[in-house]
């Protein structure tokens, strides 16, 4: 076994992307000291997008304070890339990251922090945005970077709604008046790893909610809030989110930024991984290691370990993913190049003991799978 790539999406809430390439790394080289390993820091357009896409050398680090998904002042960062286009994170200012497990409630989380960063990059000139729009924690359908951005959602009485996404079920117009010019001078691409919806149940409400915080019930009025949404941003603005693909990206993010920012949508591991130039190092390899926290039927529709599988099939090269979780439904990935699915769980713990070992066992689990790899070689 001559190389191996490391390509891996973070486990959330454990380990990011850099730091999932060094544990598997160190658990390679107990079985192949001399192997000859690439990593490669991946991303879909959810948590780590930033850090991977800055790990290529591309790019500066900002830091600006903004809002949380709960109004709180908090620093966040995205990055400016050599030709001056804006690389946002929404994670970094309105993600899940930025709330404990009691905090979450999509019914209240706003997206207004994402504005913010948006805001930040446009006075420092940028006029080229790509936006990474997973691991969200609202579910507002981006009404609330709007609202950073100086549009008004208002109600039957003209008074403009409070942050979060249950308020929208209340939505009577939306004003655009004073919305910032530099908006339309501008150029946005949003990166996503989905592919769902705004409403229904294929949609953000339905599908993400519950991983938000949200109740059966909640799921069904915010559900509700978002068609509210869609049909007036059709009235008002001309567009028809509710018929667009990607629209319920990361709470409904995905159709904020296509009715306001005008962006189109991009798979978001194909726009890294091309960054990253990965297929041009897979010509040559023997094995590429990827994974992500929980894999499931989700991660068939487009998420980086599908991504880079279907790269990597392109050479004929062997796949096999780490993964915190097997999730329902995880066996589809099977059908899109990878050819083996490992759980770093080795015997049975809670999750949160998972977490805190998460490093040990991610080696523990990459150094089994190569000695497996050597075991075949005797065959």
């Amino acid at each position: 076994m001559n190389k191996i790539i490391i390509a891996s999406d973070s486990f959330k809430g454990s380990l990011s992307t850099i730091q999932v390439a060094e544990a598997v790394a160190c658990g390679v080289r107990r079985v192949y000291p001399d192997a000859v390993i690439k990593t490669f820091p991946v991303a879909d357009g959810g948590e780590g997008t930033l850090d991977s896409i800055l790990s290529a050398g591309d790019g500066e680090r900002v830091t600006t304070a903004v809002h949380d998904p709960l109004g709180r002042i908090i620093q966040a960062d995205y990055g400016i890339l050599k030709d001056g286009a804006a690389m946002i994170e929404m994670a970094t200012a309105s993600g899940l990251t930025r709330l404990t497990a009691n905090e979450r409630n999509p019914m209240i989380a706003s997206t207004y922090g994402t504005g913010e960063l948006i805001l930040d990059a446009l006075n420092r000139g940028c006029r080229k945005f790509y936006i990474g729009i997973g691991g969200s924690a609202t579910n507002d359908g981006g009404a609330g970077m709007a609202r950073a951005l100086g549009v008004k959602c208002l109600d039957a009485e003209g008074n403009e709604l409070p942050p979060g996404g249950a308020a929208l079920r209340n939505l009577h117009r939306i004003d655009i008046g004073n919305m910032d010019d530099r908006i339309a001078e501008s150029e946005f691409t949003v990166l996503s790893d989905v592919d769902n919806p705004l409403c229904g149940i294929k949609g953000a409400s339905c599908v993400y909610g519950q991983q938000k915080g949200a109740t059966e019930e909640m799921i069904a009025d915010l559900d509700r809030a978002l068609y509210q949404f869609g049909k007036i941003i059709a009235r008002d603005l001309g567009t028809d989110v509710l018929e667009k693909t990607g629209a319920g990206a990361a709470g409904g993010l995905g159709a904020g930024l296509m009715a306001f920012c005008g962006a189109s949508l991009m798979p978001g591991v194909t726009a890294i991984l091309s960054l990253l130039d990965i297929e041009q190092a897979m010509s040559d390899c023997s094995l590429v290691i990827t994974g992500e926290g929980q894999m499931d039927y989700q991660t068939a529709y487009g998420k980086a370990p599908v991504g880079i599988a279907k790269l990597a099939k392109k050479y004929q090269i062997p796949v096999v993913a780490i993964v915190g979780g097997r999730g329902d439904g995880y066996e589809k990935v099977f059908e899109c190049g990878i050819d083996a699915v490992f759980s770093i769980v080795n015997r049975p713990m809670t999750l949160e003991e998972a977490m805190i070992k998460s490093t040990v066992l991610v080696t523990d689990c990459a150094e089994n799978i190569m000695r497996l790899f050597r075991l075949s070689e005797k065959f």
